[in-house]
């Protein structure tokens, strides 16, 4: 059997890139005369923005903290040890660069049991132990301080979470066993399950404590001295911690089966890390930690092995990574400042833009369109979404005022946009239209500004041809909701040049966007993938496959809604569009369907009606619907669609749409919300053979979102 030393050696020398976390010990009087203390603080060197993270070195210095703070606790020089970390961070949990190049099953048990060794030792040190959660924590952050006897938290941290299900993984140093003991099966599953399906949602420090996680909260500003206060009052026995009574009855059963609930609506069994997680969490019922523990390695280590984390890890680096350095980007020192923003259109999207252009970039913004009426809608949406981060206290009042004052409209484009840096349109997808525009904006703008449009799948480089200066138009492509889908395509036209590139890229990061550079090719990215995976759903139900079935049919990706639910939230009538200009241009691959005209000229907002509550085909959609009478089976209609998918991919990727097929996927994920588990959609088409089977070729390189050969 082998010691906790010679696993993390072993996994040491399989990492030797690691950026080890030091575990620093100092010892001192606790206030009040409560004896003498050892604070182990968790630092790897480095600022905030990079943050500490447990790699097998770590984790073999804290083994060793933990030897000093143990010989003293047991030779009674101490009374109490707490675990902290640097400024801002607690710790965020397993070094994923690690994982990533773990290639045995053995390689990642060790891993498992190297982090359950060290940390479930501050659980049985003979003196009381204390996580002091100062600042971001998650994973293996979170699970080191559930093994102390007490934690506090910081009202000021933003970041705390267990997002290992997200990922493709299960908390797996002590969450599934030791959280649901501690604040009950219900809590547990909402964190460990329901949050990270959630798109990885965090939880504040109030949260923490309200949740039971924590046992005391102090103000950010003075956290530590409050904390070491408090855990003196505690070991004078001034303070006694009380926690509600664990119900280990039919509620535990019903919160796995709650938990159950959410993977199937979320990931409909598509990937297994939620469902390992669940049967960790029913298994912990008793007690028994022990068996826990075992069962968490096993978890970790299986699912370490298999596609879906390695996927998610991709994914994962992808947005944290790529989505930051975007490839083909031109040199940053050629943007030009933008200290003012013109807006084309009041109407929703473009309301929506402008709020964003305000609130992130904090320089005026001025919206022009047909009518005084529009224009005082669109500044009015603006108006009232800042009240209401007034309202929520997410802005002060100085601050509502400045943003208000900085937002206007204009029905005089030469006095609106006469000293405009930067002017976008997001008129009506019409080709006449925004050429109309871009001529009357390009007369009365200076000879920097640079135009961007917004469209989703018209030609940047012909909406640009009848200008003087087609050079400074780009594409600058958003999705919905604005506020919420982080990707921004960035288009470059036959003619945009690097200046104009390099602003629109620097804009965006400004805006907090991801931004990929995109060829001006029909439909950019995700809605030409998009549209051609809808075309096959719709192609299918028009030859005569049931509605039911064709939705049903690609539940095992696990996408955040099935397509017809999309195309509500798109809008019929703006996917018939996108359908018809993909369609002008591929017209062997990209169908129009006469049942969506049919939808479409008959008003309908969508397929579906919602009157038990849960989506049904609306019976006027069912009588305008003429099928023919080829019906496949789910299975045969999943194939169908993903070898359109992979067909397409290929033929963008020949086509130079995007540098690679990282780009892809990184549009997919922060555009379409498509989940980490697929990676995006590459990995998830390597691995099932699809990429091979229509395109000839890997997508990826083997070892790039898949466990090296």
């Amino acid at each position: 059997m082998s010691t906790t030393a010679e696993l993390l050696k072993g996994a040491a020398e399989l990492f030797p890139g690691e950026v080890v976390t030091q575990a620093h010990v100092r010892h001192f009087d606790l206030p009040g005369g409560a004896g003498a203390f050892a604070l182990i603080t968790l630092d790897n060197g480095l600022d905030h923005t990079k943050p500490t993270t447990f790699g097998p070195r770590s984790l073999a210095n804290l083994d060793a903290a933990i030897d000093q703070v143990e010989a003293e606790a047991a030779a009674g020089k101490i009374v109490g040890v707490g675990v902290t970390g640097k400024p801002f961070i607690f710790a965020v949990g397993a070094d994923l660069k690690g994982v990533e190049l773990l290639a045995r099953h053995e390689d990642a048990l060790a891993i498992g049991k190297g982090g359950h060794d060290v940390f479930k030792r501050l659980s049985s040190l003979a003196v009381p132990t204390f996580a002091y959660y100062n600042g971001a924590a998650m994973g293996g952050g979170v699970e080191v301080g559930l093994h102390c006897s007490y934690r506090t938290v910081s009202k000021a941290i933003p970041a705390f979470s267990l997002p290992e299900v997200f990922l493709g993984l299960v908390p797996g140093w002590g969450g599934c066993a030791l959280l649901p003991n501690l604040i009950g099966a219900d809590r547990a599953v909402s964190v460990i399950i329901e949050n990270s399906l959630n798109q990885n949602k965090q939880l504040r420090g109030k949260q923490v404590f309200d949740l039971g996680i924590a046992d005391a909260i102090f103000e950010g500003a003075d956290f530590l001295e409050q904390s070491l206060l408090w855990t003196a009052s505690v070991l004078k026995g001034e303070t006694e911690v009380v926690r509600p009574e664990i119900d280990r009855g039919e509620a535990w059963d019903q919160a796995v089966e709650r938990g159950r609930f959410i993977a199937d609506s979320k990931v409909h069994g598509a990937a297994p890390a939620a469902y390992r997680a669940l049967e960790i969490i029913a298994a912990a019922k008793n007690g028994d930690l022990r068996a826990g523990f075992d069962a968490e390695d096993q978890a970790l280590a299986d699912l370490i092995m298999g596609g879906e984390l390695r996927s998610g890890i991709y994914a994962f680096n992808l947005v944290q990574k790529r989505g930051k350095r975007p490839a083909g980007a031109p040199d940053r020192k050629l943007a030009r400042p933008v200290t003012k923003v013109g807006v084309v259109g009041a109407g929703l999207m473009a309301s929506q833009l402008a709020l964003l252009f305000l609130r992130r970039l904090e320089v005026p913004v001025v919206l022009t369109d047909i009518d005084q009426e529009r224009i005082d809608k669109g500044v009015g949406y603006v108006h009232g979404e800042i009240d209401k981060l007034l309202a929520k206290g997410r802005i002060g009042q100085d601050k509502a005022n400045r943003l208000k004052a900085s937002v206007t409209g204009s029905l005089d484009k030469a006095a609106a946009f006469g000293d405009a840096d930067f002017v976008i349109e997001a008129v009506f997808e019409e080709m006449g239209v925004k050429q109309q525009v871009f001529a009357e904006v390009e007369a009365v703008v200076p000879a920097h500004t640079i135009l961007a449009t917004n469209t989703s799948s018209l030609s940047v480089s012909e909406m640009a041809s009848k200008l003087k200066h087609p050079e400074r138009v780009v594409g600058f492509h958003f999705f919905n909701p604005v506020a919420i889908l982080p990707l921004l395509e960035i288009v470059r036209g036959e003619q945009t040049d690097d200046a104009a590139l390099a602003t629109a890229f620097g804009v965006a990061k400004k805006l907090k966007k991801t931004a990929v550079l995109v060829k001006d090719a029909p439909a950019f990215v995700v809605n030409r993938i998009l549209t051609r995976f809808m075309g096959e759903i719709q192609n299918v139900i028009d030859e005569g496959t049931p509605v039911v079935t064709a939705e049903k049919a690609v539940e095992p990706l696990g996408l955040p809604m099935s397509p017809l639910v999309l195309l509500e939230l798109v809008g019929p009538a703006i996917g018939l569009h996108v359908s018809e200009t993909l369609n002008r241009s591929f017209p062997d691959r990209f169908t129009v369907s006469p049942n969506l005209a049919a939808v479409v000229k008959a008003g309908k907002r969508g397929f579906y009606v919602y009157d038990s509550g849960k989506p049904e085909l609306d019976p006027e959609v069912a009588a305008l619907l003429k099928q023919g009478d080829v019906v496949l089976t789910e299975e045969q209609v999943r194939e169908r669609v993903l070898d359109a998918v992979a067909q397409e991919i290929g033929l963008m990727l020949d086509e130079g749409v995007v540098a690679e097929a990282q780009d892809i996927d990184l549009c997919l994920i922060t555009g379409a919300g498509w989940p980490f588990h697929l990676g995006g959609i590459t990995p998830y088409l390597d691995r099932e053979g699809v990429s091979e089977r229509v395109v000839g070729r890997r997508f990826l390189a083997e070892g790039v979102a898949s466990v090296p050969a």
